[in-house]
């Protein structure tokens, strides 16, 4: 197969552009620009060239019981091209949406590689789902094939369709083995070209206030968008990344396909079923990572353990998902002498702002504008920009590549998205002198208490300052005289014991860190719920506030 080289060399000279300046912002925002091929296939532009002859490790997978898989570069090309050979034979076409559903396993990486050769659009879905996710996802998606673990198969018993069953590790009856594919052909050749603008994923979004939304991502708005997601982690070649996120969700493709192997960089993964933070620091330190991204909150549980088992420190480590809070920041840099930078993205994007490397951050703040992303604050009445608070939002006068073409089959929400000639985000943030965005809240999550508008991350950071808390949730509670007061949801750390004397506790913490109109008025103890991507459920705290609890306590109780 002969790549295209125009668009190959236009993405590396893209990428080392940013490779050159990986640790001066103002050189690589002022001067990079996104390569924009009309014809675009990553897995055969892009990978397939630089595994070619390449026997480096492309993927490290260890598992709890110390089983090993490393793939090479040049393996998972021919894998990948075995793959979508037998696909082909058994009917996968050209924008064939093939939902995808597996663990952290070589067949998943060779599947989404495969798909891409053969222009069919993946749908990832995590293997957490349940039949009544599938049913909508396959029907939604209009599904034409699934690829799946054997031991999700019976989950596919309760829905219905028409499409093609592929099954991983064992093939159930009606279901065609996955590993047939490793007979056939080792090479591969597309049909046709790739346009740049043809589909190539569809995401469901996680859901956490809403039925999910169908996000739709071309061949080139991930594979070329997250450029700037491999900019601001460090990615460099050689490195060995570490990225923890579940497979279904936008995190994974971002920093365990597109952005190391970007950066020609081995992609590590440690599959646990249950989180062991000395088991993960001792992986970590045996794979020789070099770079490490993980949620909010991995980090708050990391930081409830010994860091400093951890002998070799990553050289860049980042958060993203959700806010990453400032105390956890600071104990991460005490412990290993990295800071953790944090950035923002969402499924509909690469990473838009971000602290790139060697730059100065600042405590909260979610850094600058990513390169190749031209960010203003709207105001949220008029939608006028250059406030210095208000909605984050993309101009589209010279609209990112990193961009979703819109919500699929949905062309009002898509409209509302893009309205005045701007993406707009739906979270709200504020621009310092110095151009520094710090996170205030998704607009439906910031609220008023006596006429003060309260961002539920500042409590929350308050909140994790304090050695019994191990995660916190703030929400409005119903206020007779102030409409509403910010009620906590706490998570309390290893030796903390839920009830009226740790409620106290908490409440002096709150008045001695807290504005007087922001502190914490009422308190609950339990878990958060939370969407099978991990990110916090703060409609159903909301409702659950709404309806009271006879297990909330109130600060002036403890007057």
């Amino acid at each position: 197969m002969t790549a295209n080289t125009d668009a190959t060399e236009a993405f590396r000279a893209a990428r080392d552009f940013l490779l050159e300046h990986r640790e001066e912002y103002e050189a690589a925002y002022s001067g990079f620009r996104w390569p924009r091929p009309a014809y675009f296939n990553w897995a055969l532009d892009w990978f397939d060239v630089i595994a070619d002859g390449n026997d480096r490790t492309a993927l490290h997978i260890v598992e709890e019981d110390g089983t090993v898989t490393r793939l090479s570069f040049a393996e998972m090309a021919e894998r990948s091209n075995r793959v979508a050979n037998r696909l082909r034979e058994w009917g996968v076409r050209a924008e064939d949406r093939v939902l995808v559903m597996l663990g952290n396993q070589g067949e998943l990486w060779e599947t989404a590689l495969a798909a891409m050769k053969l222009r069919a659009v993946v749908i990832p879905a995590t293997p957490l789902l349940g039949p009544a996710d599938l049913r909508d996802r396959v029907e939604r998606g209009r599904v034409r094939h699934v690829v799946v673990r054997a031991g999700d198969t019976a989950k596919f018993d309760e829905v219905p369709g028409d499409y093609g069953r592929i099954a991983v590790g064992g093939a159930p009856e009606g279901w065609r083995a996955y590993e047939d594919a490793y007979a056939s052909d080792a090479d591969f050749r597309p049909d046709d070209p790739t346009h740049a603008d043809d589909p190539l994923m569809l995401y469901f979004t996680s859901g956490t206030t809403a039925r999910p939304k169908l996000v739709e991502h071309t061949h080139v708005s991930y594979p070329i968008g997250h450029l700037a997601t491999m900019y601001w982690i460090g990615l460099k070649p050689g490195d060995v990344h570490l990225n923890i996120s579940s497979p279904g969700w936008a995190k994974h493709a971002w920093s365990n396909l597109f952005a190391p192997w970007n950066a020609e960089a081995t992609v590590f993964l440690y599959n646990y079923t249950r989180f062991d933070a000395t088991r993960l620091m001792t992986e970590m330190d045996r794979a020789g990572v070099t770079t490490f991204c993980a949620p909010p909150t991995v980090w708050r549980m990391l930081i409830q353990a010994d860091l400093g088992q951890l002998r070799t420190a990553p050289r860049e480590a980042v958060a993203a998902g959700e806010p990453l809070n400032p105390e956890v920041i600071e104990q991460v840099r005490h412990s290993w002498g990295v800071t953790v930078r944090d950035g923002f993205g969402q499924t509909e994007t690469a990473v838009q702002v971000s602290n790139s490397p060697g730059q100065p951050l600042k405590t909260g703040s979610m850094g600058r504008p990513s390169p190749g992303f031209r960010v203003e604050l709207l105001d949220p009445v008029t939608g006028a920009p250059g406030v210095t608070e208000g909605e984050i939002a993309l101009d589209l006068s010279e609209r990112p590549v990193g961009l979703m073409t819109g919500y699929h089959a949905d062309a009002e929400r898509t409209a509302e998205a893009m309205s005045g000639g701007y993406y707009r985000t739906g979270d709200i943030g504020a621009r310092d002198e110095d151009g520094y965005i710090t996170y205030v809240g998704r607009s439906d999550d910031v609220f008023k208490a006596s006429d003060y508008k309260i961002s539920p991350f500042e409590l929350e950071s308050a909140l994790l300052e304090h050695e019994a808390v191990a995660e916190a949730a703030v929400v409005p509670a119903p206020d007779e005289v102030r409409l509403a007061v910010p009620k906590a949801y706490i998570v309390l750390a290893a030796g903390w014991e839920p009830g009226p004397d740790t409620a106290k506790v908490l409440f002096e913490h709150s008045r001695l860190v807290l504005a007087p109109y922001k502190r914490i008025r009422r308190l609950e103890f339990g878990e958060l719920p939370k969407t099978v991507s991990g990110k916090i459920r703060r409609i159903e705290l909301r409702e659950a506030t709404a309806a009271g609890s006879e297990h909330e306590y109130r600060e002036e109780d403890f007057r």
